[in-house]
């Protein structure tokens, strides 16, 4: 049976940022990209104004998404900590529950350190490259840093005001995944997602930064394939 892979995306951007595992469907495994409010083909809808919104918002996606098959979780960065609330929301509102759940690019719930971004545009792009680890070269367009930059900085504000909804261990298995060099997950903190969770815990490391997904599509999908 084909399992559904649930894909959050990292601080403000669209599900889209998922195309290239749209391609990669497999008797395995299939990516179902979960949309956040506020950007793309939602671009009008109003963003998420506290994590425990998003969390039930994202649930009630996921189980939309999911029917009765079975599904695994996965989120980047921002996305990862959204992916991690969404599932504490279903386990305490009696499911269905992911059978796995894959956080990369972050530190565990409990090591949050958010920056609000900047209210100047060309400040924010500034912070927004620092967080990346490089240039976003669509900042560099003055109209299409104020249609991007409100999705960022309503996900950021989430972050920055973000305290774990729990600290119980999730009763599924969960894996951290991470590029080496990643600035903002450093090593002890992004182990210790190995205490949220009461079943197995694994972790992948990948060469990269804080955005190494981006240029490892293909060995991430591989590593989930494997984890089923």
């Amino acid at each position: 049976m084909t399992t559904t892979l649930m894909c959050l995306p990292y601080a403000g951007a669209g599900a889209g940022v998922y195309r290239p595992w749209r391609r990669q469907e497999s008797e395995v495994l299939r990516a179902v990209p979960v949309q956040v409010p506020g950007r793309e083909e939602e671009f009008n809808r109003p963003f998420y104004r506290t994590m425990a919104e998003a969390a039930a918002g994202t649930a009630e996606r996921f189980r939309a998404a999911a029917g009765k098959e079975p599904f695994v979780v996965f989120g980047h960065s921002f996305g990862a900590i959204l992916a991690y609330e969404a599932v504490q929301h279903l386990v305490a509102t009696g499911g269905p529950l992911p059978s796995h759940l894959v956080v990369s690019g972050s530190t565990s719930p409990r090591h949050r350190q958010a920056e609000r971004l900047d209210p100047d545009d060309e400040v924010a792009a500034a912070q927004a490259a620092a967080i990346a680890g490089r240039e976003i070269e669509i900042f560099a367009d003055p109209l299409a840093r104020s249609l991007l930059l409100p999705a960022m900085r309503a996900d950021v504000d989430l972050l920055a005001d973000y305290t774990p909804a729990t600290l119980t261990p999730l009763p599924l298995p969960l894996t951290a995944l991470r590029g080496d060099a990643d600035h903002l997950a450093p090593l002890d903190e992004w182990r210790d997602w190995s205490a949220f969770t009461s079943a197995a815990f694994r972790t992948a490391e990948f060469p990269g930064g804080h955005m190494y997904l981006t240029d490892h599509w293909d060995e991430v999908w591989r590593t989930i394939e494997e984890l089923l």
